[in-house]
């Protein structure tokens, strides 16, 4: 493996932390391609023995866990520091990131509660006798989600015990190039050598503390999850993927919820993939409230929580009650409080993110960031599941030009949907290809049950440089809903009816 110099380390690029699957999915890539240079340059300078550790990680969730467990299968002596400020409103959680504790796992369940509520309505017309109005109970899901939780928090710390690397509840900071200043909960300090760091603290919520009452009223994801009581008629601020998972599943196990929205639902995604998830929740029940910005939330005496807002083409205020307020409006990375001007890391002075070159190194030797780097398959875990990978359409058509793109599309109905006479009008399918040659395959969209499990199979076809006849010359299972991308015959650029006709 060649070895990079100094000149060539040093080309600064920004990397992007982002939370969920993407962070998991993106921080285990960065850190096998991380564990290739590092390990090879730690062999080639040789170890000379005069630090206490090889690596110390700063932050305990999918990636600084990822390197820390592959760094000690290469013999090397690794420690992991890992603590969480609890939130505005007090929540903390245990060992394992966002991931494991406020992002993809409770989730997912939570969604899935919802996807039961839903089985519940089609149950009858399949046959099962149940009971006109079922009721959910937040107090026995939130426990059970709990619980999971706080059991993959154990198994982390047994695997890092296991495989002898040494786990410290402290806050790190960094004092120089190869020394860490970890500090516990009652200010006691323990000061670590290494002979390489490791940055993955990740990034938490942002919170709009320009207006008055967010932050004393309000929620975010760090805390959703882990309430005991039901959050009751909700107001989700923001529609990235968070706010909409949120919105979702709340309104999935019977909430009244409504989603405040700036401007776009979904920004960075395919817009019209994010038009048929906001227009198929909007249609089982979650209410959208469009260009519209937050100016006040205030506590009434009932307890509630009044919020004024402004329709912003028209100045005009308005206002409802609310039991909650979950701000889903970006997250922050987690540097500010690393010392790292002292330590001399680079920070991108608007956004506080490190500034690291190629190989993940920062402005200082032996000093490394991780974070997501690639256009990785995702899965947006609303009502109606939207899964990616690749190129959106209007990205690919910016890079290659309107004429330069082919996308075959379908509008399909999933048989699970059929006996049900559930509305399928947004499930739907693209593929976003090049138009000459082997019509390489640019981005692939689904929208539909199970996503997630669908995509994850195409974006290996994808990644390998699969092409437009590979997929027409795949045998679809039938019947599956991922069968339909392996028969999408009709472009856009056609104008023919995209409706998927038979079984």
């Amino acid at each position: 493996m060649r070895i990079l110099k100094p000149a060539e380390c040093w080309t600064p690029k920004l990397r992007v932390r982002s939370f969920g699957n993407n962070n998991m999915a993106a921080l285990c890539k960065g850190a096998r391609r991380f564990k290739r240079i590092i390990f090879c340059h730690s062999l080639v300078r040789g170890f000379s023995g005069k630090y206490e550790y090889d690596i110390v990680v700063i932050g305990g969730g999918s990636g600084g866990l990822a390197c820390a467990k592959e760094a000690a299968q290469y013999g090397k002596k690794v420690a992991v520091l890992d603590y969480v400020d609890p939130s505005p409103k007090g929540t903390k959680w245990g060992l394992g990131g966002t991931c494991v504790n406020v992002g993809c796992i409770p989730k997912k369940l939570m969604h899935q509660s919802a996807l039961l509520g839903g089985a519940l309505k089609d149950a009858a017309k399949y046959g099962w006798n149940v009971p006109h109005q079922p009721s959910h109970c937040w107090a026995t899901m939130s426990l059970a989600v709990q619980n999971y939780v706080k059991s993959l928090n154990w198994g982390h710390r047994v695997q890092l015990q296991d495989r002898k690397v040494k786990y410290f509840n402290l806050k790190g900071q960094l004092t120089d190039g190869h020394t860490v200043i970890g500090t516990n909960k009652s200010g006691k300090e323990t000061v670590l050598t290494t002979q390489d760091i490791v940055i993955a603290t990740g990034s938490r919520p942002k919170y709009p503390v320009h207006v008055p009452g967010a932050v004393e009223h309000g929620i975010s994801s760090d805390d959703i999850f882990w309430m005991k009581e039901s959050p009751g008629k909700t107001l989700v601020v923001g529609a990235s993927y968070v706010g909409l998972e949120c919105a979702g599943f709340l309104t999935g196990i019977g909430l009244d919820v409504t989603v405040l929205v700036r401007s776009l639902a979904l920004r960075g995604f395919d817009q019209q993939m994010a038009g048929l998830v906001t227009e198929h929740m909007d249609s089982h029940g979650t209410k959208f409230l469009w260009r519209r910005v937050p100016r006040k939330v205030e506590k009434l005496p009932s307890g509630s929580l009044q919020v004024t807002w402004v329709e912003t083409s028209s100045d005009r205020e308005e206002q409802d009650t609310f039991d909650t307020v979950l701000w889903a409006v970006g997250r922050a990375p987690v540097t500010r409080a690393l010392n790292l001007d002292a330590a001399g890391v680079k920070l991108d002075e608007d956004t506080g993110k490190i500034i690291v070159s190629a190989n993940e190194e920062t402005s200082v030797p032996h000093v490394f960031a991780m974070g997501d780097v690639a256009k990785v398959p995702t899965t947006v875990f609303t009502p109606l599941e939207y899964s990616c990978v690749g190129l959106s359409e209007a990205e690919a058509r910016r890079l290659y030009r309107e004429g330069g793109i082919e996308v075959y599309h379908a509008f399909y109905k999933p048989l699970e949907f059929a006996v049900a006479q559930r509305d399928s009008s947004q499930c739907y399918i693209k593929a976003v290809c090049l138009r000459d040659g082997d019509q390489r395959i640019l981005g692939l969209h689904f929208t539909g049950p199970n996503a997630g499990e669908v995509m994850q199979g195409f974006a290996l076809g994808v990644r390998c440089g699969a092409t437009y006849s590979h997929l027409m010359n795949t045998v679809g299972i039938h019947p599956t809903c991922a069968e339909e991308l392996t028969k999408l015959h009709i472009s856009k650029r056609s104008g023919l009816d995209a409706t998927v006709t038979g079984c």
